[in-house]
């Protein structure tokens, strides 16, 4: 169920562009958009209580502009900032209402995707006027298929995994002149990508200001889901900008399937490791073969810990937050938002996972961090789970 490697590359080097300043930014840029509002930051006592530590906060992510999913925070951010830069004006003079009118015609945006960035990137084009083709990988639920081309940008589904598609969207949008927007970066694509992660700072800068006003409950472990390590690089670079280096303890989980930040961190040199072959998760979001080089150094100079984990943990975590104790409040959270509340959940009570939280420091006055960065965004997958049963924790 669960491998780790503690983090021998530790530095707790900070980093200029993912900063608490940056944050700012990306966030008075969010507050703009119509329908703007902090997601929850839950705090559940009574499951932390029987866990054994102090806090349990969980940011509920299923409530970001209607769309049950945090990416749109980096499509729509990356979206402005290329506007601006098109019409040659600073991002904070973007209206989203307006903007169309400025463009003699509008921009086409494509982005491969598993579900949520590509919904994100679709529900931004549309609230800007613009236009936004998006690639899936095979095996792609149709829920998510649907979804995207209900905000009206076209959908393609590939007949390869997600890696690959990201490779055709470039070479698509190469072809065609449109405008690549992709959370992972390679050589000479880095400073879209680096838009996305700021994008995504604006739920790190508002769980910290919601922990601020709690009693106590300023975060002492922070655990992040990574697929390429867009979010998970991005969200820890302003906490270790915000609240300090050592200040806290971070784990990042993917799953077994397309553990390539796990590997990067357990390879002899903290080089990026890719994974490959079909990438099959039920963490669709999370299942990407290749890290983010623009997020890999954070990660690996901030991280405490990597953990790879597989499918049935992030079940567990599913049940555990829809089902919660007496007192404390349900949370819908997908595949990949559940990872890190299955993996707390064998961390206090199996004993081949104590080692791991042993090796952070996990205690009885730990206050734990986590997103649950999606909703249902797969129903019925998410009954199948949390209904019937399907993949039980002790497979």
């Amino acid at each position: 169920m669960l491998k780790f490697e503690s983090n021998h590359f530790y530095t707790g080097e900070t980093s200029p562009v993912f900063s608490a300043e940056m944050a700012l930014e990306a966030r008075s840029f969010h507050r703009k958009i119509k329908g703007y509002a902090p997601t929850p930051l839950v705090s559940l006592e009574h499951l932390a209580k029987k866990l054994g530590v102090k806090a349990i906060l969980v940011k509920d992510e299923s409530h970001r502009f209607g769309l049950n999913a945090f990416k749109v925070l980096g499509g729509s951010y990356a979206l402005g900032k290329m506007l601006a830069e098109q019409l040659n004006i600073d991002i904070s003079e973007i209206d989203l209402s307006t903007v169309a009118s400025l463009l003699k015609e509008p921009l086409v945006f494509t982005t491969a995707t598993a579900g949520n960035h590509g919904t994100g990137v679709a529900w931004a084009a549309r609230e800007m006027g613009q236009k936004a083709v998006v690639y899936m990988p095979k095996g792609s639920a149709q829920a998510s298929v649907e979804r995207i081309k209900g905000l009206g940008a076209e959908c393609i589904v590939t007949d390869v995994n997600y890696d690959d598609t990201v490779r055709l969207a470039s070479r698509t949008a190469d072809e065609n002149g449109w405008t690549l927007v992709q959370d992972t970066a390679w050589e000479g694509y880095e400073k879209i990508p680096t838009w996305i992660s700021q994008g995504y700072m604006t739920m790190a800068d508002e769980a910290l200001e919601q922990a601020a006003q709690m009693e106590g409950c300023m975060p002492t472990h922070i655990m992040l889901q990574a697929g390429v390590g867009a979010m998970a690089g991005g969200v820890l670079g302003y906490f270790t900008d915000a609240m300090g280096t050592n200040k806290f303890s971070t784990i990042i989980s993917e799953p077994r399937a397309a553990d390539c930040i796990y590997q990067s961190g357990s390879s002899e040199a903290g080089e990026m490791t890719a994974v490959t072959g079909d990438l099959s998760s039920i963490m669709a979001g999370l299942a990407c073969g290749e890290p983010n080089p623009v997020t890999w150094p954070i990660l690996k100079a901030s991280s405490n810990a990597f953990a790879s984990v597989t499918d049935n943990v992030s079940a567990l975590g599913m049940r555990i937050l829809g089902n919660p104790l007496k007192g404390d409040t349900a949370i819908t959270s997908g595949e990949s938002g559940a990872i890190n509340m299955g993996l707390l959940y064998l961390m206090a009570t199996q004993d081949n996972a104590r080692e791991l939280a042993a090796s952070v420091g996990l205690n009885n006055d730990s206050v734990v961090l986590m997103f649950s960065t999606e909703g249902d965004t797969n129903p019925d997958r998410y009954r199948k789970v949390v209904w019937e049963s399907m993949l039980p924790a002790e497979c």
